[in-house]
């Protein structure tokens, strides 16, 4: 078991410009200090337009800054080589988005299996256990060998909160992760990310526009105009 304090992700003077060195050059995100511990479970909201999807982008190491430095796991990113990124992007960060990207063709066994796939080739028998334990995990035990089109949207969101642990991340970024599912549905979700960070010892970080979501969130991270405006830390309850 990691230590529940330790950071996993910092942000130093971050900045992102898109038209660099043109006349039209427009700065997006503006010197973001951030810290992200282990123990984490936290909401980014904002506005339409605030950064949030750029910042998440960069957070996830699918993009770069123009200046200032990110820290995963203690390793500075800035001057990594896109494969030296990828490697670690692969091994510590877990992803879910609101649209799941599930492989049709696969089932969700293979789905979930994915991200070793494409690090080590066929998958050994510890690999495929522990992938059936997730799925257990997220209540989908006995469906491992259906297809996503023989899944509900909110089953196929459990198969991308599986896929999204396989790597045993030390973060997990989910974007809008409840954004395309009913009411119901969508706090059965939110209590499946809850067990995700208790069991799974890792870092969770939502992007959300649902207040309700955030509110229920031990911090609330407020994106406005590409900086932070609040970052406030709300008591247990």
């Amino acid at each position: 078991m990691s230590d529940s304090s330790e950071e996993v992700l910092r942000l130093e003077a971050l900045r992102k410009s898109y038209n660099v060195g043109q006349p039209n050059e427009v700065e997006v995100l503006h010197g973001i200090d951030l810290c992200i511990q282990r123990n984490d479970f936290a909401a980014l909201i904002g506005p339409s337009g605030s950064g949030k999807s750029t910042l998440l982008n960069i957070l996830g190491l699918l993009d770069q800054p123009s200046c200032g430095e990110l820290y995963l796991l203690g390793q500075a990113t800035s001057r990594m080589d896109d494969r030296a990124r990828t490697a670690l992007r692969g091994n510590s960060i877990g992803f879910v988005f609101q649209f799941h990207h599930l492989i049709q063709a696969f089932t969700a066994l293979n789905n979930v299996l994915m991200p070793l796939m494409l690090k080590q080739g066929k998958p050994d028998q510890s690999a495929l256990q522990y992938a059936h334990e997730l799925l257990a995990a997220v209540g989908l035990d006995k469906f491992a060998d259906r297809k996503p089109n023989e899944l509900s949207g909110g089953q196929q969101q459990r198969v991308a909160i599986a896929r999204a642990l396989i790597t045993q991340p030390a973060l997990l970024l989910a974007d809008e992760p409840t954004g395309n599912l009913d009411t119901q549905t969508a706090a059965e979700m939110f209590e499946l990310f809850r067990k995700v960070h208790r069991e799974h010892d890792c870092a969770v970080l939502l992007v959300t526009h649902d207040p309700r979501l955030s509110a229920t969130c031990d911090r609330t991270i407020n994106l406005v105009d590409g900086r932070i405006q609040s970052d406030s830390r709300h008591e247990m309850k």
